[in-house]
């Protein structure tokens, strides 16, 4: 024959989803000459040179012949170094080094080196998964990728450290070796953080309370040194654990972004703090290559935004969408990409530039009443009109630095718990409530349905509408954060009590200056 064609399997990330991606190797007569054809950037541009020694590394013979390597879609940009081993497997069927038969019951991604030993690559678990799809049984993976990929069902997923290792597997001579889903001991983590650890502000510790119990978003608002930040990333720690299909999604996301660093599973919230220095495509996730952000990473946890006027507007607006929708859909010439995040958003600020504005102190502020509204207006009215809750942190005083501890975070977890209980036994079964059985995640149209407000309270919320002069949106958020308050109190009705202690958690809807 003039020519072999042999095919292997692979995948590529596509935000957290993995497309099957054909490597089509062909080995014909001709001047010795490799080249991979299919939109590839330079890493696998580069792979030709990886692949040749670790060919040559594994005890096998480069073919001295024209090879050529089609990755198709030939229409998809193919980024990265996970196509190495699929590309070897296929030269290797090519030439028939191993045998070419069930290389269509396997899917290979990995990163070579020359050596020939075989390197971990991002979005084994998305890999995984695709393959599980598309009906293909097997998936080797590097050794430390693989681990986290085997929480899949439905695929058999094999370790494997070496081009010479799989080379033997295909052969039937040695096979590789299962990865085996971690114990359940192995997926256990517990917060280094606790909530006894912040003295005084128990108004504060009780906003916490309820955002955590409702999902709600949270601004803490107040001068330097109150606490602001340490309570901010206690958040987490009151929060329940991830159930398996969100833990699933979580661990997805990271796997995706290769930030799982051997951790077999995400079961807690993931908490993410960037700094406020960062750039829309840090936040929101690129195209090119495609890169999970912050607000990604956060999924199914908590975002933390400290010092939110200091973030770069762009960047704090493109957080409308995911705010509302959950999710962020990046759009461009030839790409479409939809990335989840449907997080709990948490941030802090000073009440004005030097930060002691409206203090117990009187004269400690030299902001101009001009200079504080600028510094306010950093944080638009459409991206404040989707945080639930602005609580005020004040001056702590100075008997409460001395005094005892507050409750742990074990204890406050024990009452999320049961309030969030009794929200998803009160909205399970109601059309048009989405999987997340939480008091935040009501869509606008049934928040008054649900929540189950009395006639006294309806008629305290009416007059607050006129008065305060709140959108739609804010009024069904301020609803919502009664709903939740309610349901720690173990009220099957909303009243007007709920609904009190809700309006205390709208400090800049009241207007503080």
């Amino acid at each position: 024959m003039s020519s072999t064609i042999a095919t292997s399997h692979t995948g590529i990330l596509l935000g957290v989803e993995a497309l099957p991606v054909a490597v089509e190797a062909e080995v014909a007569l001709g001047l010795p000459h490799f080249q991979i054809v299919g939109m590839g950037d330079r890493a696998v541009a580069e792979s030709r040179h990886r692949v040749r020694a670790a060919i040559a590394a594994a005890g096998f013979a480069f073919p001295n012949k024209k090879v050529t390597v089609n990755l198709a879609p030939a229409g998809l940009r193919k980024d990265g170094s996970a196509f190495d081993l699929p590309i070897a497997v296929g030269i290797l069927a090519a030439s028939e080094a191993i045998p070419a038969a069930g290389l269509a019951d396997y899917l290979f991604a990995g990163e070579l080196a020359l050596d020939g030993q075989i390197r971990p690559i991002p979005g084994g678990l998305s890999l995984a998964a695709s393959a599980r799809d598309l009906g293909i049984p097997n998936v080797i993976l590097p050794a430390e990728s693989a681990s986290e990929a085997s929480v899949i069902d439905g695929v058999t997923v094999y370790a494997c450290r070496s081009l010479r290792d799989v080379a033997f597997h295909l052969k039937g001579e040695g096979p590789l070796p299962v990865a085996e889903m971690p114990s359940p001991e192995a997926f256990q983590s517990v917060d280094p953080l606790d909530l006894a650890e912040v003295r005084g502000q128990d108004e504060a510790r009780y906003a916490l309370e309820v955002a955590a119990a409702g999902g709600h978003n949270l601004l803490l608002v107040g001068p330097p040194g109150t606490g602001k930040t340490m309570l901010a990333r206690r958040l987490p720690s009151i929060l329940p654990d991830l159930g398996f299909d969100e833990a699933l999604e979580s661990t997805r996301v990271w796997s995706a972004a290769g930030r799982l660093r051997g951790r077999p599973m995400i079961t807690r919230p993931p908490f993410c703090a960037p700094h406020h220095s960062v750039s829309d495509a840090g936040l929101i996730g690129a195209t090119a290559p495609p890169t999970p952000g912050e607000a990604t990473l956060a999924h199914r946890g908590v975002l933390f935004l400290d010092e939110l006027p200091e973030f770069r507007r762009n960047a704090l607006e493109s957080l409308r969408e995911p705010l509302e929708e959950g999710e962020i859909r990046l759009r461009r010439a030839h790409l479409s990409i939809t990335y989840p995040a449907r997080f709990q958003l948490v941030a802090t600020m000073n009440p004005c530039p030097c930060g002691r504005y409206a203090t117990a102190r009187p004269g400690l502020c030299t902001c101009e009443v001009e200079s504080v509204r600028k510094y306010r207006a950093r944080i638009s009215g459409p991206l404040l009109d989707r945080i639930d809750m602005h609580v005020e942190v004040p001056p702590l005083e100075q008997a409460a630095l001395v005094g005892p501890s507050g409750e742990s975070s074990v204890d406050v977890r024990e009452r999320v718990v049961a309030a969030r209980e009794r929200a998803a036994a009160r909205l399970r079964g109601v059309k048009g409530i989405g999987p997340m059985l939480v008091n935040a995640a009501v869509p606008p149209g049934l928040v008054r349905e649900v929540c189950g407000a009395s006639s006294e309270a309806q008629a305290y919320l009416a007059e607050l509408v006129s008065g305060w002069e709140l959108s739609a949106r804010a009024f069904d958020r301020l609803l919502r954060v009664a709903r939740t308050i309610a349901d720690l109190a173990d009220r099957a009705t909303l009243e007007v009590e709920d609904v009190i202690r809700a309006t205390g958690f709208r400090v800049l809807d009241q207007g503080l200056e």
